[in-house]
Protein backbone atom coordinates (compact mmCIF):
# COMPACT_ATOMS: atom_id res chain seq x y z
CA UNK A 1 0.00 0.00 0.00
CA UNK A 2 1.31 3.38 -1.10
CA UNK A 3 -0.25 5.38 1.37
CA UNK A 4 0.10 9.20 1.30
CA UNK A 5 -0.31 12.11 3.97
CA UNK A 6 -3.38 13.81 4.20
CA UNK A 7 -1.19 16.92 3.01
CA UNK A 8 -0.50 14.90 -0.11
CA UNK A 9 -3.81 13.52 -1.21
CA UNK A 10 -5.15 17.04 -0.87
CA UNK A 11 -2.05 18.53 -3.09
CA UNK A 12 -2.12 15.70 -5.70
CA UNK A 13 -2.02 16.82 -9.05
CA UNK A 14 -3.66 15.07 -12.29
CA UNK A 15 -0.77 14.62 -15.05
CA UNK A 16 -1.83 15.74 -18.43
CA UNK A 17 -0.54 12.29 -19.95
CA UNK A 18 -3.74 10.38 -17.58
CA UNK A 19 -6.23 13.14 -18.96
CA UNK A 20 -5.13 12.31 -22.87
CA UNK A 21 -5.57 8.66 -22.09
CA UNK A 22 -8.77 8.80 -20.33
CA UNK A 23 -10.22 11.78 -23.56
CA UNK A 24 -9.82 8.12 -25.32
CA UNK A 25 -12.30 5.70 -23.50
CA UNK A 26 -14.73 9.07 -22.42
CA UNK A 27 -17.76 7.23 -23.92
CA UNK A 28 -18.34 11.04 -25.22
CA UNK A 29 -19.12 11.25 -29.05
CA UNK A 30 -15.94 14.07 -31.18
CA UNK A 31 -19.01 15.93 -32.80
CA UNK A 32 -18.64 19.71 -32.64
CA UNK A 33 -16.44 22.03 -35.22
CA UNK A 34 -15.46 25.38 -34.76
CA UNK A 35 -18.42 27.62 -35.11
CA UNK A 36 -21.02 24.77 -33.85
CA UNK A 37 -18.27 25.80 -30.65
CA UNK A 38 -18.71 29.28 -31.30
CA UNK A 39 -22.01 28.81 -31.48
CA UNK A 40 -22.49 27.24 -27.93
CA UNK A 41 -20.38 30.40 -26.78
CA UNK A 42 -22.65 33.00 -27.76
CA UNK A 43 -25.39 31.02 -27.37
CA UNK A 44 -24.10 30.69 -23.37
CA UNK A 45 -23.73 34.26 -23.26
CA UNK A 46 -25.79 36.47 -25.31
CA UNK A 47 -29.38 36.29 -23.60
CA UNK A 48 -30.78 36.83 -20.42
CA UNK A 49 -27.92 39.51 -19.93
CA UNK A 50 -29.79 41.33 -22.77
CA UNK A 51 -33.40 40.34 -22.39
CA UNK A 52 -33.96 40.67 -18.75
CA UNK A 53 -30.75 41.04 -16.66
CA UNK A 54 -29.91 44.78 -18.58
CA UNK A 55 -33.30 46.26 -17.93
CA UNK A 56 -33.40 45.15 -14.06
CA UNK A 57 -29.75 47.06 -13.54
CA UNK A 58 -30.89 49.97 -15.16
CA UNK A 59 -34.10 50.28 -13.64
CA UNK A 60 -33.43 48.42 -10.07
CA UNK A 61 -35.36 46.70 -7.51
CA UNK A 62 -35.71 46.41 -4.44
CA UNK A 63 -32.84 47.50 -2.16
CA UNK A 64 -30.69 48.43 -5.58
CA UNK A 65 -31.04 51.60 -6.77
CA UNK A 66 -31.63 51.39 -10.59
CA UNK A 67 -28.28 52.68 -12.71
CA UNK A 68 -29.64 53.89 -15.72
CA UNK A 69 -27.96 53.76 -19.14
CA UNK A 70 -24.74 53.87 -17.36
CA UNK A 71 -25.54 50.16 -17.30
CA UNK A 72 -23.79 50.13 -20.08
CA UNK A 73 -20.45 51.08 -18.21
CA UNK A 74 -21.54 47.77 -15.79
CA UNK A 75 -21.44 45.56 -19.22
CA UNK A 76 -17.52 46.75 -19.83
CA UNK A 77 -16.39 46.38 -16.40
CA UNK A 78 -17.82 42.77 -16.14
CA UNK A 79 -16.14 42.65 -20.24
CA UNK A 80 -12.58 43.43 -19.13
CA UNK A 81 -12.80 40.82 -15.99
CA UNK A 82 -14.24 38.16 -18.27
CA UNK A 83 -12.22 39.11 -20.77
CA UNK A 84 -9.10 38.49 -18.98
CA UNK A 85 -10.88 35.52 -17.81
CA UNK A 86 -11.58 34.58 -21.31
CA UNK A 87 -7.45 34.90 -22.24
CA UNK A 88 -6.87 32.35 -19.60
CA UNK A 89 -9.35 29.72 -20.11
CA UNK A 90 -8.34 29.83 -24.06
CA UNK A 91 -4.88 28.69 -23.60
CA UNK A 92 -5.90 25.99 -21.19
CA UNK A 93 -8.28 24.75 -23.57
CA UNK A 94 -5.79 24.77 -26.06
CA UNK A 95 -3.63 22.54 -23.80
CA UNK A 96 -5.95 20.59 -22.34
CA UNK A 97 -8.92 20.05 -24.15
CA UNK A 98 -10.80 17.94 -21.79
CA UNK A 99 -14.81 17.87 -20.12
CA UNK A 100 -14.48 19.83 -16.93
CA UNK A 101 -13.19 23.28 -17.84
CA UNK A 102 -12.05 24.73 -14.53
CA UNK A 103 -12.17 22.06 -12.48
CA UNK A 104 -10.19 20.05 -14.19
CA UNK A 105 -7.47 22.94 -15.23
CA UNK A 106 -6.90 23.74 -11.05
CA UNK A 107 -6.43 19.88 -10.44
CA UNK A 108 -3.63 19.87 -13.14
CA UNK A 109 -2.40 22.97 -12.03
CA UNK A 110 -3.62 24.01 -8.20
CA UNK A 111 -4.16 20.43 -6.77
CA UNK A 112 -6.65 17.77 -5.86
CA UNK A 113 -8.42 19.82 -3.21
CA UNK A 114 -8.50 23.24 -5.49
CA UNK A 115 -10.51 21.29 -8.43
CA UNK A 116 -12.68 19.64 -6.41
CA UNK A 117 -13.82 23.11 -4.77
CA UNK A 118 -14.23 24.75 -8.29
CA UNK A 119 -15.68 21.78 -9.07
CA UNK A 120 -18.35 21.25 -6.35
CA UNK A 121 -18.72 25.23 -6.76
CA UNK A 122 -19.59 24.81 -10.56
CA UNK A 123 -22.08 22.39 -10.21
CA UNK A 124 -24.26 24.73 -7.91
CA UNK A 125 -23.77 27.35 -10.12
CA UNK A 126 -24.25 26.28 -13.36
CA UNK A 127 -27.61 25.10 -12.39
CA UNK A 128 -28.54 28.17 -10.55
CA UNK A 129 -27.57 30.08 -14.07
CA UNK A 130 -29.88 27.61 -15.97
CA UNK A 131 -32.89 28.14 -13.04
CA UNK A 132 -32.03 32.02 -13.75
CA UNK A 133 -32.63 32.19 -17.80
CA UNK A 134 -35.69 29.75 -17.00
CA UNK A 135 -37.46 32.84 -14.69
CA UNK A 136 -36.41 35.60 -17.45
CA UNK A 137 -38.18 33.35 -20.23
CA UNK A 138 -40.74 33.56 -17.69
CA UNK A 139 -41.29 37.34 -18.07
CA UNK A 140 -41.10 37.04 -21.78
CA UNK A 141 -43.65 34.33 -22.38
CA UNK A 142 -46.16 36.20 -20.06
CA UNK A 143 -45.33 39.37 -21.48
CA UNK A 144 -46.43 37.79 -24.85
CA UNK A 145 -49.52 36.41 -23.58
CA UNK A 146 -50.44 39.56 -22.45
CA UNK A 147 -50.29 41.31 -25.72
CA UNK A 148 -52.24 38.49 -27.04
CA UNK A 149 -55.07 39.27 -24.02
CA UNK A 150 -54.19 36.56 -22.05
CA UNK A 151 -53.68 36.58 -18.56
CA UNK A 152 -51.85 33.83 -16.42
CA UNK A 153 -53.10 33.42 -12.73
CA UNK A 154 -50.44 35.33 -10.65
CA UNK A 155 -49.72 32.20 -8.74
CA UNK A 156 -48.46 30.50 -11.40
CA UNK A 157 -45.95 32.89 -12.59
CA UNK A 158 -44.32 34.41 -9.61
CA UNK A 159 -42.68 33.49 -6.89
CA UNK A 160 -44.03 33.98 -3.31
CA UNK A 161 -40.63 36.18 -2.87
CA UNK A 162 -41.50 38.75 -5.18
CA UNK A 163 -44.44 39.82 -3.26
CA UNK A 164 -47.19 39.60 -5.98
CA UNK A 165 -49.24 37.19 -4.25
CA UNK A 166 -47.12 34.44 -6.30
CA UNK A 167 -46.86 30.40 -5.49
CA UNK A 168 -44.71 29.03 -8.04
CA UNK A 169 -43.30 30.14 -11.28
CA UNK A 170 -44.53 27.16 -13.51
CA UNK A 171 -43.57 28.14 -16.82
CA UNK A 172 -39.69 28.00 -15.47
CA UNK A 173 -40.09 25.18 -14.17
CA UNK A 174 -41.64 23.39 -17.95
CA UNK A 175 -39.03 25.29 -19.51
CA UNK A 176 -36.28 23.31 -17.48
CA UNK A 177 -37.67 20.15 -18.19
CA UNK A 178 -37.74 21.19 -22.10
CA UNK A 179 -34.09 21.81 -21.92
CA UNK A 180 -33.04 19.20 -20.30
CA UNK A 181 -35.05 16.57 -22.69
CA UNK A 182 -33.00 18.29 -25.77
CA UNK A 183 -29.90 17.99 -24.45
CA UNK A 184 -30.76 14.36 -23.42
CA UNK A 185 -30.98 13.53 -27.39
CA UNK A 186 -27.43 14.03 -27.78
CA UNK A 187 -24.27 16.23 -28.30
CA UNK A 188 -24.83 16.24 -32.01
CA UNK A 189 -28.83 16.64 -31.95
CA UNK A 190 -27.60 19.49 -29.04
CA UNK A 191 -25.22 21.21 -31.40
CA UNK A 192 -27.33 21.60 -34.70
CA UNK A 193 -30.38 23.21 -32.51
CA UNK A 194 -28.16 25.29 -31.10
CA UNK A 195 -26.15 26.33 -34.19
CA UNK A 196 -29.72 27.43 -35.68
CA UNK A 197 -31.48 28.83 -32.70
CA UNK A 198 -27.99 31.08 -32.02
CA UNK A 199 -28.44 32.49 -35.85
CA UNK A 200 -32.24 33.48 -35.10
CA UNK A 201 -30.78 34.66 -31.63
CA UNK A 202 -28.23 37.18 -33.23
CA UNK A 203 -30.40 37.90 -36.11
CA UNK A 204 -32.79 39.40 -33.53
CA UNK A 205 -30.74 40.96 -32.01
CA UNK A 206 -29.85 43.20 -35.14
CA UNK A 207 -33.04 43.45 -36.15
CA UNK A 208 -33.74 45.13 -32.32
CA UNK A 209 -31.00 47.64 -32.46
CA UNK A 210 -31.42 48.30 -36.19
CA UNK A 211 -34.96 49.44 -35.43
CA UNK A 212 -34.93 50.57 -32.24
CA UNK A 213 -32.22 53.56 -32.92
CA UNK A 214 -34.56 55.57 -35.01
CA UNK A 215 -36.66 55.87 -31.48
CA UNK A 216 -33.98 56.93 -29.54
CA UNK A 217 -34.80 59.43 -27.69
CA UNK A 218 -31.20 61.61 -26.11
CA UNK A 219 -32.81 62.76 -23.34
CA UNK A 220 -33.37 59.23 -21.56
CA UNK A 221 -29.77 59.46 -21.33
CA UNK A 222 -29.76 62.28 -18.90
CA UNK A 223 -28.64 61.77 -16.28
CA UNK A 224 -26.37 59.28 -17.64
CA UNK A 225 -25.32 57.69 -14.37
CA UNK A 226 -28.33 58.82 -11.67
CA UNK A 227 -26.87 56.78 -8.99
CA UNK A 228 -23.39 57.86 -8.32
CA UNK A 229 -20.46 55.40 -9.22
CA UNK A 230 -20.84 52.55 -6.76
CA UNK A 231 -24.31 51.00 -7.92
CA UNK A 232 -22.72 50.98 -11.29
CA UNK A 233 -19.89 48.59 -9.76
CA UNK A 234 -22.52 46.59 -8.08
CA UNK A 235 -24.49 45.84 -11.21
CA UNK A 236 -20.85 45.04 -12.83
CA UNK A 237 -21.17 42.23 -10.44
CA UNK A 238 -25.05 41.62 -11.56
CA UNK A 239 -24.45 41.50 -15.27
CA UNK A 240 -21.34 39.19 -15.10
CA UNK A 241 -23.77 36.75 -15.37
CA UNK A 242 -24.41 37.73 -19.18
CA UNK A 243 -20.40 37.63 -19.80
CA UNK A 244 -19.34 34.60 -19.41
CA UNK A 245 -20.39 31.53 -21.17
CA UNK A 246 -17.41 30.46 -23.40
CA UNK A 247 -16.32 28.50 -19.58
CA UNK A 248 -18.85 26.37 -19.95
CA UNK A 249 -18.61 25.83 -23.64
CA UNK A 250 -14.92 24.92 -23.02
CA UNK A 251 -16.65 22.28 -20.78
CA UNK A 252 -17.47 20.30 -24.08
CA UNK A 253 -13.51 20.32 -25.17
CA UNK A 254 -13.75 16.50 -24.85
CA UNK A 255 -16.45 16.79 -27.67
CA UNK A 256 -14.90 19.19 -30.18
CA UNK A 257 -13.52 17.15 -33.15
CA UNK A 258 -9.82 19.35 -32.80
CA UNK A 259 -10.44 20.78 -29.36
CA UNK A 260 -6.61 21.46 -29.10
CA UNK A 261 -7.06 24.19 -32.50
CA UNK A 262 -10.79 25.14 -32.14
CA UNK A 263 -11.19 25.58 -28.75
CA UNK A 264 -9.26 29.06 -28.04
CA UNK A 265 -10.92 30.54 -31.29
CA UNK A 266 -14.03 29.58 -29.95
CA UNK A 267 -13.77 31.31 -26.29
CA UNK A 268 -12.18 34.48 -27.89
CA UNK A 269 -14.51 34.85 -31.16
CA UNK A 270 -17.97 33.93 -28.86
CA UNK A 271 -16.97 36.45 -26.18
CA UNK A 272 -16.10 39.47 -29.03
CA UNK A 273 -19.48 38.96 -30.78
CA UNK A 274 -21.24 39.12 -27.48
CA UNK A 275 -20.09 42.17 -26.21
CA UNK A 276 -20.16 43.70 -29.30
CA UNK A 277 -24.08 42.96 -29.30
CA UNK A 278 -24.25 43.67 -25.88
CA UNK A 279 -22.81 47.75 -26.11
CA UNK A 280 -25.20 48.61 -28.56
CA UNK A 281 -28.53 46.85 -27.14
CA UNK A 282 -28.05 48.40 -23.78
CA UNK A 283 -27.38 51.60 -25.65
CA UNK A 284 -30.45 51.75 -27.50
CA UNK A 285 -32.03 49.68 -24.50
CA UNK A 286 -31.74 52.71 -22.35
CA UNK A 287 -32.20 55.57 -25.08
CA UNK A 288 -35.53 53.93 -26.36
CA UNK A 289 -37.24 54.65 -22.74
CA UNK A 290 -36.60 56.57 -19.18
CA UNK A 291 -34.44 53.97 -17.31
CA UNK A 292 -37.48 54.22 -14.37
CA UNK A 293 -39.94 52.80 -16.83
CA UNK A 294 -38.23 49.64 -18.01
CA UNK A 295 -40.05 46.28 -17.11
CA UNK A 296 -36.63 44.94 -15.02
CA UNK A 297 -38.45 41.08 -16.70
CA UNK A 298 -39.25 42.14 -20.01
CA UNK A 299 -37.32 45.05 -20.77
CA UNK A 300 -37.51 45.20 -24.61
CA UNK A 301 -40.84 44.44 -24.68
CA UNK A 302 -41.87 46.99 -22.39
CA UNK A 303 -39.30 49.61 -24.16
CA UNK A 304 -41.29 49.02 -28.01
CA UNK A 305 -44.69 49.25 -26.52
CA UNK A 306 -43.41 52.05 -24.98
CA UNK A 307 -43.16 53.83 -28.30
CA UNK A 308 -46.29 52.58 -29.63
CA UNK A 309 -45.22 49.07 -31.67
CA UNK A 310 -46.55 46.93 -29.04
CA UNK A 311 -46.88 44.02 -32.41
CA UNK A 312 -42.85 43.93 -32.53
CA UNK A 313 -42.39 43.75 -28.70
CA UNK A 314 -44.71 40.74 -29.33
CA UNK A 315 -42.48 39.32 -31.51
CA UNK A 316 -39.94 40.00 -29.08
CA UNK A 317 -41.07 38.11 -26.68
CA UNK A 318 -41.56 35.11 -28.94
CA UNK A 319 -38.15 35.42 -30.28
CA UNK A 320 -36.48 36.09 -26.82
CA UNK A 321 -38.13 33.23 -25.66
CA UNK A 322 -36.23 30.37 -28.32
CA UNK A 323 -33.13 32.38 -28.19
CA UNK A 324 -32.65 32.61 -24.44
CA UNK A 325 -33.41 28.96 -24.63
CA UNK A 326 -29.48 28.45 -25.85
CA UNK A 327 -28.10 29.84 -23.03
CA UNK A 328 -29.87 27.60 -20.35
CA UNK A 329 -28.48 24.29 -22.87
CA UNK A 330 -24.92 25.48 -22.77
CA UNK A 331 -24.89 25.76 -19.20
CA UNK A 332 -26.78 22.59 -18.34
CA UNK A 333 -24.16 20.87 -20.57
CA UNK A 334 -21.65 22.89 -18.39
CA UNK A 335 -22.95 21.42 -15.55
CA UNK A 336 -23.39 17.67 -16.67
CA UNK A 337 -19.66 17.90 -18.30
CA UNK A 338 -18.21 18.77 -14.89
CA UNK A 339 -20.24 16.22 -13.12
CA UNK A 340 -19.38 13.84 -15.19
CA UNK A 341 -15.36 14.50 -14.83
CA UNK A 342 -15.15 14.60 -11.56
CA UNK A 343 -17.24 11.16 -11.42
CA UNK A 344 -14.88 9.61 -13.61
CA UNK A 345 -12.40 10.94 -11.84
CA UNK A 346 -13.40 8.87 -8.72
CA UNK A 347 -14.56 12.43 -6.80
CA UNK A 348 -17.77 11.79 -7.14
CA UNK A 349 -19.68 8.21 -7.26
CA UNK A 350 -18.63 6.70 -11.02
CA UNK A 351 -22.32 5.61 -11.43
CA UNK A 352 -22.76 9.45 -12.18
CA UNK A 353 -20.65 9.14 -15.64
CA UNK A 354 -22.22 6.40 -17.20
CA UNK A 355 -23.31 7.10 -20.43
CA UNK A 356 -25.85 6.27 -23.22
CA UNK A 357 -26.01 5.14 -26.50
CA UNK A 358 -26.11 8.84 -27.68
CA UNK A 359 -22.51 9.61 -25.81
CA UNK A 360 -24.78 11.58 -22.96
CA UNK A 361 -24.25 11.04 -19.31
CA UNK A 362 -28.25 10.28 -19.25
CA UNK A 363 -27.98 10.59 -15.20
CA UNK A 364 -26.79 13.70 -14.23
CA UNK A 365 -28.20 15.58 -17.14
CA UNK A 366 -31.66 15.00 -15.36
CA UNK A 367 -30.78 15.36 -12.35
CA UNK A 368 -29.11 18.70 -12.97
CA UNK A 369 -32.41 19.48 -15.01
CA UNK A 370 -34.76 18.66 -12.08
CA UNK A 371 -32.64 20.58 -9.59
CA UNK A 372 -32.99 23.73 -12.06
CA UNK A 373 -36.30 23.97 -12.68
CA UNK A 374 -36.88 23.31 -8.51
CA UNK A 375 -34.84 26.59 -8.29
CA UNK A 376 -36.76 28.72 -11.12
CA UNK A 377 -39.80 27.48 -9.88
CA UNK A 378 -39.42 29.43 -6.03
CA UNK A 379 -36.69 31.91 -6.09
CA UNK A 380 -37.03 35.40 -7.52
CA UNK A 381 -34.57 36.46 -10.49
CA UNK A 382 -32.13 38.88 -8.78
CA UNK A 383 -31.25 36.15 -5.87
CA UNK A 384 -30.34 33.60 -7.88
CA UNK A 385 -28.77 35.49 -10.23
CA UNK A 386 -26.13 36.93 -7.67
CA UNK A 387 -25.65 33.14 -5.95
CA UNK A 388 -24.27 32.31 -10.00
CA UNK A 389 -21.67 35.23 -10.34
CA UNK A 390 -20.14 34.28 -7.09
CA UNK A 391 -19.27 30.71 -8.16
CA UNK A 392 -17.87 31.92 -11.34
CA UNK A 393 -15.71 34.73 -10.13
CA UNK A 394 -14.10 32.72 -8.04
CA UNK A 395 -13.54 30.06 -10.87
CA UNK A 396 -12.18 32.67 -13.00
CA UNK A 397 -9.49 33.28 -10.43
CA UNK A 398 -8.28 29.65 -9.98
CA UNK A 399 -8.31 29.67 -13.64
CA UNK A 400 -6.20 32.75 -14.00
CA UNK A 401 -3.74 31.78 -11.17
CA UNK A 402 -3.61 28.12 -12.68
CA UNK A 403 -2.86 29.59 -15.99
CA UNK A 404 0.06 31.77 -14.46
CA UNK A 405 1.57 28.67 -12.19
CA UNK A 406 1.43 26.15 -15.00
CA UNK A 407 3.42 28.61 -17.59
CA UNK A 408 5.97 28.60 -14.74
CA UNK A 409 5.98 25.30 -13.68
CA UNK A 410 5.22 23.53 -16.65
CA UNK A 411 6.81 25.93 -19.37
CA UNK A 412 7.69 23.54 -22.18
CA UNK A 413 4.06 21.81 -22.53
CA UNK A 414 2.67 22.12 -25.82
CA UNK A 415 0.45 25.26 -26.35
CA UNK A 416 -1.68 25.83 -29.18
CA UNK A 417 -2.71 29.25 -27.22
CA UNK A 418 -0.39 31.88 -25.48
CA UNK A 419 -2.16 34.47 -23.57
CA UNK A 420 -0.58 38.38 -24.37
CA UNK A 421 1.61 39.92 -21.59
CA UNK A 422 2.10 37.05 -19.57
CA UNK A 423 1.52 37.54 -15.98
CA UNK A 424 0.09 40.92 -16.38
CA UNK A 425 -3.36 40.03 -18.35
CA UNK A 426 -3.90 36.92 -15.70
CA UNK A 427 -3.28 38.69 -13.11
CA UNK A 428 -5.82 41.58 -14.08
CA UNK A 429 -8.50 38.74 -14.25
CA UNK A 430 -7.94 38.09 -10.56
CA UNK A 431 -8.23 41.00 -9.29
CA UNK A 432 -11.22 42.11 -11.54
CA UNK A 433 -12.82 38.86 -10.58
CA UNK A 434 -12.32 39.20 -6.50
CA UNK A 435 -13.48 43.36 -6.58
CA UNK A 436 -16.56 42.26 -8.43
CA UNK A 437 -17.14 39.39 -5.75
CA UNK A 438 -16.77 42.17 -2.98
CA UNK A 439 -19.66 43.93 -4.51
CA UNK A 440 -22.14 41.25 -4.19
CA UNK A 441 -24.76 41.02 -0.40
CA UNK A 442 -23.51 38.93 2.55
CA UNK A 443 -26.29 37.06 2.39
CA UNK A 444 -24.83 35.60 -1.51
CA UNK A 445 -21.37 35.09 -0.05
CA UNK A 446 -23.03 32.84 3.38
CA UNK A 447 -24.98 30.85 0.78
CA UNK A 448 -21.42 29.88 -1.20
CA UNK A 449 -19.87 28.92 2.19
CA UNK A 450 -22.39 27.15 3.18
CA UNK A 451 -22.39 24.99 0.01
CA UNK A 452 -18.69 25.22 0.05
CA UNK A 453 -18.75 23.66 3.92
CA UNK A 454 -20.95 20.83 2.57
CA UNK A 455 -18.40 20.31 -0.73
CA UNK A 456 -15.52 19.56 1.64
CA UNK A 457 -17.30 17.24 4.09
CA UNK A 458 -18.51 15.15 1.03
CA UNK A 459 -14.57 15.12 -0.63
CA UNK A 460 -13.06 14.35 2.84
CA UNK A 461 -15.83 11.45 3.86
CA UNK A 462 -15.40 9.88 -0.12
CA UNK A 463 -13.81 12.03 -2.72
CA UNK A 464 -10.09 12.04 -0.99
CA UNK A 465 -10.82 8.18 -0.42
CA UNK A 466 -12.40 7.40 -3.90
CA UNK A 467 -10.13 9.38 -6.03
CA UNK A 468 -8.14 7.78 -9.00
CA UNK A 469 -5.15 9.75 -7.81
CA UNK A 470 -4.90 7.76 -4.82
CA UNK A 471 -3.09 4.71 -4.81
CA UNK A 472 -4.91 3.10 -2.54
CA UNK A 473 -8.60 3.76 -4.27
CA UNK A 474 -10.31 0.71 -5.18
CA UNK A 475 -10.93 2.03 -8.56
CA UNK A 476 -7.32 3.23 -8.71
CA UNK A 477 -6.37 0.18 -10.94
CA UNK A 478 -9.13 1.10 -13.52
CA UNK A 479 -7.93 4.38 -14.32
CA UNK A 480 -7.35 3.38 -17.86
CA UNK A 481 -10.70 1.83 -18.40
CA UNK A 482 -14.27 3.11 -19.88
CA UNK A 483 -16.61 3.08 -16.76
CA UNK A 484 -18.68 0.35 -17.26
Amino acid sequence: MNQQTASQSVMRRKPIDDIEEESKHSGLFKSLGLWQLTAIGVGGIIGVGIFSLAGLVAHGSEGNPGVGPAVLISFLIAGLASGAAALSYAEFAGMIPRAGSAYTYGYVALGEIIGWFIGWDLLLEYIAIVAVVAIGISGYFDAFLSGIGIHMPTWMTSTADEGKGGIINLPAILVCLLVTWILSRGTKTFGRFELVAVAIKVILILFIIGLGVFYINTENFNPFMPSGFGPVLAGAATVFFAVFGYDAMSTAAEEAKDGKKHMPKAIILSLVIAMLLYVAATLVLTGMQNYKDIDPAAGFASAFTGVGLPVIATIISVFAVLSILTVMLTFLLGVTRVWFSMSRDGLLPGWFAKTDRHGTPQRVTWIAGVASAFLAGIFPIKEVADLTNIGILAAFVVVCVSVIMFRYTKPDAPRTFRLPLMPVVPAFGVLASAFLMVQLHWETWVRFGVWLVIGLAIYYFYGRKHSLMNPDSPRHLETSKPLA
